[in-house]
């Protein structure tokens, strides 16, 4: 026997629900950290699993992040980040209170690179981006052809420090290109970097800029903290 009629709206329909509408009214603003689950159990009178449903909910509709053993913070701000500049670029830029700081400029070859370009030899820019509270969040090695005025860049520097504004002086501005993402486990290197363990797993994004005439502007390679970073994609229609 069918029965037709309504559907109850249950108690984590309604959780997430309240917890989403305190999100976008800004009542919980972009970094504040939400109370532990015993809280909110107990405040909305429903169970832990719950609790934590409701939660991944959140965190599936990117409103926050679980950072674990630490708790949940809100993420969601009404900017959507512009991957096109890169992802640790679009999270600074968003206003998260990040700062860069520049490890080295030196000159580097890139067998891969030449093959694909016919570039001989590039520069290459490390990066570290850290969050003032939480410590570093990424490290990016920009690869860019060393050609022309770029080739002295290990001696002059980045043009008021932005590889963007240095590229686009020497004439390349990225029309299209194509990014890959993985996973990939620290070196001793990037683990003392970024303070964490030697073979923890971090993401990988390695995205590759050419101009509108297929020429390479800029090749970057970042790890990237699986806390504070993911790759949502989408398909079809809603």
């Amino acid at each position: 026997m069918n029965r037709t009629g309504q559907v109850p709206f249950g108690k984590r329909d309604r959780l997430i629900a309240e917890l989403t509408e305190q999100i976008r009214s800004g009542r919980l603003a972009r970094g504040e950290q939400l109370p532990g689950e015993n809280q909110i159990a107990e405040t909305y009178q429903v169970s832990r699993g719950t609790v934590r449903s409701a939660l991944s909910e959140l965190q599936r509709q990117e409103l926050i992040a679980t950072r674990s053993g630490v708790g949940s913070f809100v993420t969601f701000d009404g900017v959507t980040l512009d991957q096109t500049v890169g992802w640790a670029t679009a999270l600074a830029d968003s206003g998260f209170d990040i700062e860069t700081e520049l490890l080295s400029i030196e000159r580097t070859t890139d067998a891969e690179l030449t093959e694909r370009f016919g570039i001989a030899e590039f520069v290459a820019i490390r990066r570290l981006r850290r969050d003032r509270t939480a410590g570093p969040v990424s490290v990016e090695t920009s690869l860019i052809p060393a050609t022309g005025e770029l080739r002295d860049l290990p001696e002059k520097g980045l043009l008021d420090g932005s590889i963007t504004a240095t590229l686009l002086s020497a004439g390349l501005r990225a029309g299209a290109g194509d990014q890959l993402i993985g996973t990939k486990a620290l070196t001793a290197e990037m683990a003392a970097l970024l303070e964490r363990t030697a073979g923890e797993l971090f993401l990988q994004a390695v995205r590759t800029s050419v101009t509108a005439d297929g020429e390479l502007v800029e090749q970057v390679t970042s790890l990237l903290d699986p806390n504070r970073f993911q790759f949502h994609l989408t398909f079809g229609r809603p």
